[in-house]
C-alpha cells in the first residue's frame, strides 16, 4: 500500500524502523501489527525452548547474556564469604548435572521424612515454615505498607495453596484446561513416584492433593475481583483473627515467621482464609502430610536431578505452555543467583553496562512525558476541576527511579557452601530473601527501596510509594538507545514511561492518593465517568479471540490497558513537542507519525504458541502483544491520519466508538 507521499530525506544515518521487521504483503490498515511486525515474526521463528519470544524476550536475553557474561568471569578461589564466592558457586551448583543426578532425591529425603511424621498440633508451625521461602501451602502471607498508611507496614493474609496458579485450571471444563489439569494429576503421581512411592499410592495421593486445590479453587476470589481492592482490604485485629479462625494456631504461625504478633493483620480473601481453617479441622493427618509433601517437592524439583526438573519442565512448560524442549542449562543455573543475590549482581552489571548518560537522557524523557501528561490531565473534557487538582498533584508527587538504587542489599549474612546441595543453598537463599521481607514488619516502609533488579527488562509503578521505576535492563535497544530517531525512542521507551505512570491513574492506582495512601480523591461524578469510560476500554478488548472460541478479558486486563491507552497518548503528545515532532521530514520513507506508531508495535513484536495465548488469557493482567497494538492504537486519531486508514478497512474505528481516558 503507498503510504503518504513525501520527497525530503533526512537522518540517513539515523537508527530508524528497520524495514526487515515490516510485513508489507499485509496493508496498515488491514492489520497494523502484522504489517508492523510480520517481518520480525517471520525473521525470528520461535524457538522450542520458548512458548512466547518477542522483541521483549529479545531484550531480556541480552541482559541475560551480559549477566552470564559477569558471572563466568567471576573466576574461582574467591574469598569464602564475598559476593563473587557467593554468586560464582551458586551458579556452579546449578551447572553440575554430574552431581546432581548422582544425588537424585537425597537432597529432599531429611525434609520429607519429618513432614511424614506430621501432626495436627505442628501444622500452623510447619505451615510458617514453607511460608519462609518454600512455597505457600493452603495460603500465604506478606509484608507490604498499609494501603490506608503507607510509612506503615502490615501483615497480609492472602490465598494460596494452587499449583496450577489460578482457580479457573481446577474449575473449567473447555479441552485446553481439562488438559492441563490432567497433566497436573499426572504430575503430582510422578513426583511420588520419584521419592519412592509405589504407583496406586502415589495416585492415591495425587487424587487426594487435586481435592484440596480444587476446594480452595472454589473459594478463591476471581481475577477480576483480586483487582477490587475494597474487596481486598479487611483489616482485622489479631484477637478478631483468632476467633474467626480458631482452628489455625496463629501465635505458633508468627512464631514460625520469627515475627511478634501484629496488633492487626489485613485479610485479603476472607473465603479462603475460612475454607483454610475448615480444613485444618477437618482434613485427616494423611492428606496433609501429601499435600505438604508434594508442595515441598514442587519447589524443588527445577533444583534436583534431571528426572525431577523434567518433570517439573513437562508440567509447567510444556503442558501449560507448550514449551517444546528446556532451556539450556546454563540459562536455569544463571537465573538463581541472578534472583536470589539480584542487588549483588545488579551492581556489577550496572558498573559495566549502564553508561551514565543514558540515565542523564531517560530523566529527560521522563520529564517530558511527565509534563505532557498533566496536560492531557488539565484538559480532560470529562473531569471536574477539583478532580484535576488532585490529579496533578499526585502526579507531582512522583517518585522516580532510573537505573539502580543508591543503596544496595547486605547479603553479608548470607551463607553459599558448595558441600551442600544445590536445593539446599537455594533453599537457604530464598529463606535469606523471606526473612528480610517478614523483617520490614513493625518498621517504617523503606521508601528507597527497589522492587527490581537493575538487570531486569522490565518497569514499574508501586502505587503505596507513588513511585515509578525504569531499570537499566530496559534502557536498551530497541526500546530505548540515546542515539536513534526520537520518534523511535518515544514510541518505545517513551510508550513504557507513559504506561508506567498511567499506572498511577488507572482502575486500581487511581484509588491511591499523591502520599500512597487508599483515599477517595474523585468527586462521585468523575469516578462514575471514569468507569464508563474504562467500561468501554474494556470491551473493546473482550471482543477480540485469543485462540479457538476464547475471548480476551477486558476486565482483567484493564489496568494495563488503561496504561497502554495513556501511554500511548502521552509519549505521542511529548513526541510533538520535539523539533523532529514538529516536522515532517522522512527517515527512510516514513514520517515523523508513523515511525513512533511503527516503534510502538515493534516492542510487542512476538511469536507465541497457543497454550501459551490461553495460559496468558488465565494468569497474565497484561494483553496479548497484537491486541496491546491493534486495540490500543485504534483509539488514536493520530494513527488513522498517519496510515490514511479510513472508513471500510478493518482497522477502522469509527470516532464515535474511540476512547479517551487519560
Amino acid at each position: 500500500m503507498a503510504l503518504v507521499a513525501m520527497t525530503s530525506v533526512a537522518g540517513d544515518n539515523i537508527k530508524a524502523v528497520d524495514r526487515e521487521n515490516l510485513d508489507t504483503s499485509t496493508s496498515p490498515g488491514t492489520n497494523f501489527y502484522q504489517y508492523a511486525c510480520g517481518g520480525w515474526k517471520l525473521n525470528n521463528p520461535l524457538d522450542p525452548q520458548y512458548a512466547r519470544f518477542g522483541t521483549f524476550d529479545q531484550l531480556a536475553e541480552n541482559s541475560r547474556n551480559q549477566v552470564k557474561d559477569i558471572i563466568t568471569t567471576l573466576g574461582k578461589n574467591n574469598p569464602q564469604g564475598s559476593i563473587k564466592q557467593k554468586v560464582g558457586d551458586l551458579y556452579a551448583l546449578g551447572m553440575d548435572s554430574v552431581r546432581l543426578n548422582k544425588e537424585g532425591m537425597q537432597p529432599l529425603m531429611n525434609d520429607v521424612n519429618k513432614y511424614k511424621a506430621l501432626t495436627r498440633n505442628d501444622l500452623s508451625a510447619v505451615i510458617a515454615d514453607f511460608h519462609n521461602g518454600i512455597s505457600d501451602p493452603f495460603f500465604n502471607s506478606q509484608v507490604m505498607a498499609d494501603m490506608k498508611d503507607s510509612n506503615t507496614n502490615m501483615l497480609y493474609l492472602m490465598q494460596g495453596g494452587l499449583g496450577m496458579g489460578d482457580r479457573d485450571y481446577y474449575l473449567e471444563k473447555d479441552p485446553n484446561t481439562v488438559k492441563v489439569r490432567n497433566a497436573y494429576a499426572n504430575y503430582i503421581q510422578q513426583l511420588f513416584q520419584l521419592i519412592g512411592y509405589k504407583k496406586g499410592n502415589a495416585k492415591k495421593a495425587a487424587q487426594g492433593i487435586m481435592a484440596i486445590e480444587t476446594e480452595l479453587a472454589k473459594v478463591a476470589m476471581t481475577r477480576e475481583d483480586s483487582r477490587d481492592y475494597s474487596k481486598l482490604y479487611n483489616v482485622t485485629s489479631v484477637a478478631q483473627l483468632k476467633a474467626d479462625y480458631p482452628n489455625i494456631n496463629w501465635d505458633q504461625y508468627f512464631k514460625g515467621l520469627n515475627i511478634q504478633t501484629p496488633e492487626k493483620v489485613c485479610v485479603f480473601q476472607p473465603k479462603s482464609i475460612a475454607k483454610v481453617n475448615e480444613m485444618f479441622k477437618g482434613l485427616k493427618e494423611q492428606a496433609i502430610r501429601e499435600y505438604l509433601i508434594f508442595k515441598y517437592i514442587d519447589a524443588a524439583s527445577p533444583y534436583l536431578s534431571d528426572a525431577f526438573a523434567d518433570a517439573n519442565f513437562d508440567m509447567y512448560s510444556r503442558a501449560m505452555s507448550g514449551k517444546q524442549v528446556k532451556m539450556p542449562r546454563w540459562k536455569h543455573s544463571l537465573d538463581v543467583p541472578n534472583t536470589l543475590l539480584g542487588e549483588a549482581v545488579g551492581q556489577l552489571y550496572v558498573e559495566k553496562y549502564f553508561p551514565a548518560d543514558s540515565k542523564k537522557k531517560m530523566q529527560q524523557l521522563v520529564d517530558n512525558l511527565k509534563k505532557a501528561l498533566g496536560e492531557h490531565i488539565a484538559t480532560l473534557s470529562w473531569m471536574s476541576p477539583k478532580t484535576k487538582v488532585n490529579a496533578l498533584v499526585k502526579l507531582n508527587s512522583f517518585t522516580v527511579k532510573i537505573g539502580y538504587p543508591d543503596k544496595w542489599r547486605d547479603y553479608s549474612n548470607l551463607n553459599i557452601d558448595a558441600t551442600k546441595s544445590y536445593w539446599e543453598n537455594v533453599l537457604n537463599a530464598r529463606r535469606f530473601q523471606a526473612a528480610y521481607e517478614y523483617s520490614q514488619l513493625g518498621k517504617p516502609v523503606d521508601k528507597e527501596r527497589w522492587f527490581m533488579t537493575p538487570q531486569t527488562v522490565n518497569a514499574y509503578y508501586e502505587p503505596s510509594s507513588n513511585e515509578i521505576c525504569f531499570p537499566a535492563g530496559i534502557l536498551q535497544a530497541p526500546y530505548f538507545d540515546p542515539n536513534a530517531d526520537e520518534a523511535c525512542n518515544y514510541g518505545a521507551i517513551g510508550v513504557v514511561i507513559g504506561h508506567e505512570m498511567t499506572h498511577g491513574f488507572d482502575d486500581q492506582g487511581r484509588n491511591f492518593d499523591h502520599n500512597g495512601n487508599m483515599v477517595d480523591w474523585w468527586t462521585a461524578e468523575d469516578a462514575a465517568k471514569f468507569q464508563e469510560l474504562a467500561n468501554k476500554l474494556g470491551a473493546q478488548y473482550s471482543a477480540e479471540i485469543v485462540a479457538d472460541d476464547v475471548h480476551a478479558n477486558g476486565n482483567f486486563t484493564m489496568g494495563e490497558n488503561i496504561a497502554d491507552h495513556g501511554g500511548l497518548r502521552v509519549a505521542y503528545s511529548a513526541f510533538k513537542k520535539t523539533d523532529q515532532g514538529k516536522g515532517n521530514e522522512l527517515i527512510d520513507g516514513f514520517t515523523p507519525d508513523q515511525r513512533f506508531f511503527l516503534s510502538y508495535a515493534n516492542v510487542w513484536a512476538a511469536n507465541i504458541t497457543k497454550e501459551e495465548m490461553l495460559r496468558r488469557t488465565k494468569v497474565d493482567p497484561h494483553s496479548l502483544g497484537v491486541n496491546r497494538v491493534n486495540v490500543a492504537i485504534r483509539n488514536l486519531d493520530e494513527f488513522f491520519k498517519a496510515f490514511n486508514i479510513v472508513e471500510g478497512m478493518n482497522m477502522w474505528r469509527d470516532p464515535a466508538d474511540r476512547v479517551i481516558i487519560w
